[in-house]
């Protein structure tokens, strides 16, 4: 009988102590959710003349190269049915790569967007993606800017301006880059340029349609910041489809993800 009693206090012991470890975390009741990323790509425009960047496939193929590398799944998709709140939570980050012109068909989809950024969800813009949802506040707010004009494709200077950043670290301070310099406009007051260039220094200004004095010097071509409950990066650079296999490109893309997923600083 005392033995009895001495094996059913134990066993209520045993039990009660692994409830206590689970819910402190120590012993996982299933596996964790996998981290996953959703690669948006869709571009598009009423009359069909908007531009499509040939860099698309090489990009999304750079990103699932990371995801198996980093640990994080990877979906890619143009279809604008994929934004809706069910879906949305699926995801730790958005990633829209050379999207451009309307990201969206209606409004149904612009509110799960913004309610994915309230929730705290993770976005990297990628080149044209600051062309996208251009006559959405919200979205350029995301973002970070809105994309303006470029110049004839060139090789300008790269500098780093915040080398404590995650997504630069290791970058030469200064380094030549053959791009299409992206001047934006209706930049968000908090954003931290991490990734500059002097725009004095550019050829052919004169063949844009806009005055380029308008715009901040050094001109911000990399950026993060938080808004509206997540974190955003954004990189300008990246329209020749060869520089998403180059390591420099590559790792700033890559940390830029991880950041915003909160796996970087």
């Amino acid at each position: 009988m005392k033995m009895r009693l001495l094996m059913k206090f134990r066993n209520c012991f045993l039990n009660a102590l692994l409830v206590l470890t689970v819910c402190a975390g120590l012993v996982p009741v299933a596996a964790q959710k996998p981290l996953r990323v959703l690669v948006y790509t869709r571009n598009y425009t009423p009359d069909g003349k908007g531009y499509v960047h040939d860099n698309i496939a090489s990009s999304v193929e750079a990103i699932r190269k990371m995801g198996a590398e980093k640990g994080f799944a990877v979906d890619a998709s143009d279809d604008p049915a994929v934004f809706t709140d069910a879906n949305l939570k699926q995801y730790s980050v958005l990633v829209f790569s050379n999207s451009n012109n309307e990201a969206f068909t209606g409004d149904v989809q612009r509110e799960a967007f913004k309610h994915f950024i309230e929730a705290g969800g993770g976005f990297v813009g990628i080149h044209s993606a600051a062309g996208s949802e251009r006559d959405w506040p919200y979205f350029q707010s995301v973002l970070g800017g809105k994309f303006a004009v470029h110049p004839v494709m060139q090789t300008f200077t790269v500098e780093v301006a915040d080398a404590s950043f995650a997504a630069v670290k290791g970058l030469p301070q200064k380094f030549a880059w053959t791009d299409e310099c992206y001047f934006i406009d209706h930049l968000n007051p908090d954003i931290h340029p991490v990734l500059v260039t002097d725009r004095t220094k550019l050829s052919s200004l004169d063949k844009m349609k806009i005055d380029p004095s308008g715009f901040p010097n050094p001109l911000p071509l990399a950026w993060w910041h938080e808004f509206d409950g997540g974190r955003e990066f954004y990189i300008a650079l990246g329209h020749n489809k060869e520089d998403y296999a180059k390591p420099l490109l590559y790792g700033v893309i890559e940390g830029g993800i991880l950041w915003v997923m909160k796996r970087g600083n």
